[in-house]
């Protein structure tokens, strides 16, 4: 006799994988965590609800646990590199297909590892300085790979790079 798994079908989980699903692809496999983060924003809302705060209210609560830890996303910084150091070599949709593959990446990881990725790390004087981090370390990947760029440059032979 075979055995299906009935996904169970939730207001905050689907608000979840949605978000992740754009933000944190990489997170999408997590069920675990996606789970746990979805039962506790239901159990926000009801808990607000019966505080006899408003749908509305109890709504921004629970998504306040729900997306707590979630607002910076390597994902879209990666996207962000991409799109606007290396538009020419890379066009729409490639630094979206891109960025998970940078994301598994040693020394991608080893960039972000150096830095305290907090919510509002997107707005601190850090963040420049990750993104520099970033676009140096793939073009670094792009040189060491010799890795082919759409309207971008070539490697000569004796290793210098030079538009095509």
């Amino acid at each position: 006799m075979k055995s299906t798994a009935k996904k169970e079908f939730s207001y905050f989980r689907l608000k979840l994988e949605t978000y992740l699903s754009d933000h944190f692809p990489e997170m999408m496999g997590d069920t675990s965590f996606i789970t746990a983060r979805a039962d506790e924003a239901l159990t926000a809302y009801c808990d607000a609800v019966a505080q006899g705060f408003s749908h509305l209210e109890a709504e921004s609560m629970a998504s306040e646990v729900l997306f707590q830890g979630l607002h910076f996303s390597k994902y879209d910084t990666l996207v962000s590199v991409l799109e606007n150091e290396f538009e020419k070599e890379l066009p729409s949709p490639l630094p979206e297909r891109l960025s998970p593959i940078l994301l598994r990446n040693k020394a991608i990881q080893d960039v972000f590892s150096e830095y305290d990725l907090t919510d509002d790390f997107g707005a601190s004087p850090e963040y420049e300085k990750l993104y520099t981090e970033l676009t140096g370390t793939i073009v670094l990947l792009i040189e060491a790979n010799n890795l082919p760029m759409i309207g971008g440059t070539t490697k000569n032979n004796d290793g210098t790079m030079c538009p095509k």
